[in-house]
């Protein structure tokens, strides 16, 4: 994989609303398409523009990081794009399905066949095994029962957790926790992997690790949109997304030397 530092990335011919694919990605099927997309709580004096008619197309195979203060929208977008809300206005389609009218039982379907979550706490069930919370989402999708084994111990050795099966969270560190979300989120082979700050708790050498193992799925074909504000976390990715006031901005090279 030829990975993209940000020192190389330049701020020439970017739309305000939409970063585009380099060429080599150029041609390959969007995964998640968001057109003018709007987000708005509250009304009147109250109002808050989330999002501002945002573009976004996520290329399948595509490595991203998304950046940008608190408040500039990338949250927003994350939640969008993870089906866990709904846009005021626009489309979302995601692996060519729409739904922003989808019902809550739709969307929760669509989330568990077509994303896998990561975030920054790792949410795991602390009565289960490490083996036990890899399997979960293949239970919501009606796996029998050895195959969710079989699929479950081959996701935690590929995370390098195989001697650590029936290992509580309480009996992990920090990293492992996070090698074993990772593998849960990647069980029913995502179209979408969404990282939420993913390393955010995590001691300098451990974050190395996990980011080598988005590096290593990202190196098997894995879609990857990871936010952060962290630009060396970043700098794994092969596009930047510089988020201000709820759109995707341009003069991304410029933003990048002043941090």
């Amino acid at each position: 994989m030829a990975v993209q530092s940000l020192s190389q990335l330049d701020s020439s011919g970017r739309s305000a609303t939409q970063e585009p694919p380099p060429p080599a990605a150029a041609t390959a099927a969007p995964v998640a398409e968001i057109v003018n997309v709007c987000k708005v709580y509250g009304s009147g004096d109250t109002e808050v523009r989330a999002l501002d008619r945002l573009c976004l197309t996520v290329r399948r195979g595509e490595y991203l990081a998304m950046m940008g203060s608190s408040g500039s929208g990338k949250s927003t977008a994350m939640n969008i794009l993870g089906c866990l809300d709904r846009p005021t206005s626009g489309t979302y389609r995601l692996n060519g399905t729409p739904v922003e009218h989808l019902s809550d039982d739709q969307l929760a379907d669509l989330r568990n066949r077509d994303l896998g979550f990561v975030f920054q706490q790792f949410h795991l069930l602390p009565q289960l095994s490490a083996l036990d919370n890899v399997m979960l989402p293949m239970i919501y999708a009606g796996v029998p029962r050895q195959e969710r084994r079989d699929r479950g111990v081959a996701a935690l050795t590929r995370v390098g957790l195989e001697k650590r099966l029936d290992n509580r969270p309480n009996q992990l560190s920090g990293g492992q926790q996070q090698r074993v979300a990772l593998a849960r989120a990647i069980i029913n082979q995502p179209v979408l992997l969404l990282a939420d700050e993913p390393t955010g708790a995590l001691d300098s050498s451990t974050t190395r690790e996990v980011l080598d193992l988005f590096d290593d799925l990202h190196r098997h074909g894995m879609t990857i949109l990871m936010v952060t504000h962290e630009t060396d976390v970043a700098s794994r990715a092969e596009r930047v997304l510089q988020f201000r006031d709820g759109r995707i901005t341009d003069g991304l090279g410029d933003w990048l030397k002043t941090v």
